[in-house]
């Protein structure tokens, strides 16, 4: 992935249109327009798939979430040598629904990068936007949790806090991508997530839940190009 390219990153989570083959199909949709469109898309499958969606497709396939745990006696839990041994190419760290400790983000954004795994990591606020990106993560997503999975779009309900969190990533670390997520369904979303600073987009339901996928990412990644 060029440091450059605007990006589309689908959390699968763990609806039930997006596991086991299902999870695989969505992620070679998500791929046929990737190649179509020649803008990067990141598929997030649920943990049980993660192996077998990397190896069915050429996009970046990213964890859903990772534990600050060593490997060995840690039964239950995702270390970050298991998601680089599936074969994926990164992970998502924080996201609302597994929220995790400041200590243990920085530790795990060390962890990854020594394996050669790219983070996103999320945040609920400017404040932790600005703590997550001293760590230097590959991206910070912005994605305030009362307007997830809803039908209004983070930039329309608070495009301030898109707009300043892109400010304080990018006054601690310049190099640090921003994303934002919340409410995200069309392109016109994301025309204006890239209006306020950002590089692209972090969303599931409104892909994973369509009707029609296909037609609805060739719709959010026209609004990269817009």
């Amino acid at each position: 992935m060029e440091s450059n390219d605007a990006v589309i990153a689908v959390n699968f989570k763990t609806y039930a249109e997006a596991v086991g083959p299902r999870s695989v199909a969505l992620a070679k949709t998500c791929e046929a327009v990737a190649k179509e469109t020649g803008f990067t898309i990141i598929a997030a499958p649920p943990l049980p798939d993660l192996a077998s969606v990397a190896a069915s497709v050429s996009i970046p396939v990213y964890s859903q979430h990772v534990d600050d745990v060593r490997q060995g006696s840690t039964t239950g839990h995702v270390t970050p040598e298991n998601v680089a041994a599936s074969g994926a190419s990164g992970t998502l760290i924080n996201h609302s629904e597994r929220r995790m400790t400041i200590a243990h983000i920085e530790s795990l954004v060390g962890r990854c990068r020594a394996l050669g795994l790219s983070t996103i990591v999320c945040t609920n606020n400017i404040g932790v936007t600005r703590a997550c990106a001293a760590f230097q993560p590959d991206f910070v997503a912005i994605e305030p949790p009362e307007l997830i999975g809803g039908d209004v779009s983070v930039t329309t309900a608070n495009p301030g806090i898109v707009s300043d969190s892109v400010g304080a990533a990018k006054a601690v670390s310049p190099g640090v991508r921003v994303l934002c997520g919340a409410g995200v369904k069309n392109g016109a979303d994301v025309e204006k997530a890239v209006e306020l600073g950002t590089d692209g987009v972090l969303l599931a339901s409104g892909v994973v839940k369509a009707t029609d996928p296909a037609k609805v990412l060739a719709d959010l990644v026209s609004g990269l190009r817009r």
